[in-house]
């Protein structure tokens, strides 16, 4: 097979003369082959050469006739290229030709190097595996030993070769195997799926970094339940992420019983990831049932209840970003702010909705309070259609009065009119316990409707909270 004309574009005739003048078999290999084959927009190009990929970077770098930067990895052998061309940002890595064997404790191979052959023989999967060639009598043609074409147009992932080899030497391929059939929506072939099932604990060895790394592209992908699914069914779920198999059954006591939280959990993913790519709503949206097991408890008269597991599962959130390695920072602030508020908006209509309430819930969610509506009704997964409907049209009346009080009274982070140094100023005060109770008091008075949301009424009632307590102002 030949695909010449898929690949003509200026960088990869370029790649191939200088390739063609240094006497070099040069061929694009891996994910960019399978993403041209199936029409999937990337560019992040692997050139594979037999010789020196460094080399080769070196001299292609000098005569590419846009702003280039060049990156060289001499540990590795490899070294990249990254330069801007049709307002794209391109990154090309070159790398030598090259065999591996691995060692039991380690995914570090111990690399030789060899044949195109050899380069293929070591790749992850059948779809990663094709070559197509840059020199010019063969230019275009496509090198597809283990029939990767075959398997995309089956849909399907399988190892070139032994998937138990495949796994055991490197145990990232399995985390792997499972994003790419959640990204690409194949079906991982039953042998290397049971392969994965036998070397699961081999995962062990990867960095938690790693395993992030992955995970986070399974959460960005269109049905990012498949592959927590999948993780499951294959066992590292256990190993990777115990919190989440926790929320796994469902427990009856007489006619009594609650739902499988983790077949809800990935129901309110997926109803997040349809209408956002945001990889950190994404991540609220698996974690806001969370401490749902741990906070579990059971009551003769109401059935099951999880009390308190919005704020349990906040401070869990936090727990687990910090063994998972993602940031500690905004990321993890938002994701704890939206499970520890999941339960607001729908419990604010179960009986009336007051501006009060709404001015609060304003208040607190500040700009994220689009994503915490989201979050809440892709939390509505009742199959019982008059009980969804009824969360449904209560929840929207929480938003047409989240809408009234915010035009009216400017709630959205708002900042207290007065602040804690005036106050100090106006009263001589040094920082004390008085001026925060000041504070709040003003906040609380606007939140609950009491005094509008400005400074003249903020400092007429801080003048009358002030002299109830014995405080007046240091010019009188």
């Amino acid at each position: 097979m030949n695909l010449k004309d898929k690949i003509d574009i200026d960088i990869f005739k370029l790649i191939g003369n200088v390739a063609d003048s240094m006497n070099l078999e040069t061929y694009i290999v891996g994910g960019y082959v399978r993403d041209l084959i199936m029409h999937r927009p990337s560019t992040d190009i692997d050139i594979v050469t037999i010789g020196s990929g460094i080399e080769l970077t070196k001299a292609v770098a000098k005569i590419i006739p846009h702003k280039t930067k060049v990156s060289v990895f001499k540990n590795f052998g490899t070294a990249m290229i990254h330069y801007t061309f049709d307002n794209k940002d391109w990154q090309i890595e070159f790398v030598g030709a090259r065999k591996e064997s691995y060692r039991q404790n380690s995914r570090k191979p111990i690399v030789e190097n060899g044949t195109l052959e050899d380069d293929q023989n070591r790749r992850d999967f059948t779809i990663n595996a094709m070559a197509i060639s840059l020199n010019g009598e063969t230019f275009g043609e496509l090198t597809d030993p283990f029939d990767g074409l075959l398997d995309i147009k089956r849909h399907i992932i399988r190892t070139p070769l032994d998937p138990d080899i495949t796994f055991s030497d490197d145990p990232l391929r399995m985390m792997r195997c499972i994003r790419f059939a959640t990204q690409l929506d194949f079906s991982i072939m039953p042998e290397t799926f049971d392969a994965i099932e036998r070397n699961k604990e081999r995962i062990k060895i990867i960095s938690q970094e790693r395993i992030t790394e992955e995970i986070n592209k399974i959460m960005l992908s269109k049905v990012p339940s498949m592959g927590w699914k999948l993780l499951d069914r294959c066992g590292l779920l256990a190993i990777i992420f115990p919190e989440l198999v926790a929320l796994k059954g469902v427990e009856s006591v007489g006619e009594r019983s609650h739902k499988d939280n983790f077949k809800h959990t990935m129901e309110v993913l997926d109803n997040v990831s349809k209408n956002s790519s945001y990889l950190w709503l994404r991540w609220a949206a698996l974690l806001h049932d969370i401490a749902k097991p741990v906070c579990k408890r059971f009551d003769g008269k109401v059935g099951f209840s999880f009390h308190g597991h919005e704020v349990k599962g906040a401070r869990m959130a936090e727990k687990i970003f910090r063994k998972m390695k993602l940031p500690m920072n905004e990321p993890m602030r938002y994701v704890q702010k939206l499970i520890q508020l999941h339960l607001r908006p729908i419990s604010l209509a179960e009986d009336e909705v007051t501006d009060s309430a709404v001015r609060r819930l304003l208040f607190e969610a500040g700009d994220d309070i689009e994503d915490l509506i989201l979050l809440c009704h892709s939390d509505i997964t009742s199959k019982n259609i008059f009980k969804k409907a009824k969360y449904i049209e209560n929840l929207h009346l929480v938003e047409h009065k989240m809408v009234e009080i915010e035009e009216k009274d400017r709630i959205r982070n708002f900042k207290v009119p007065v602040s804690g140094e005036e106050i100090m100023e106006i009263y001589g005060l040094e920082p004390c316990k008085t001026v925060g109770i000041l504070k709040d008091k003003i906040k609380d008075s606007i939140l609950d409707g009491i005094i509008p949301n400005d400074k003249d009424a903020a400092l007429q009632l801080l003048d009358k909270e002030a002299r109830a307590i014995g405080l007046t102002p240091k010019n009188n």
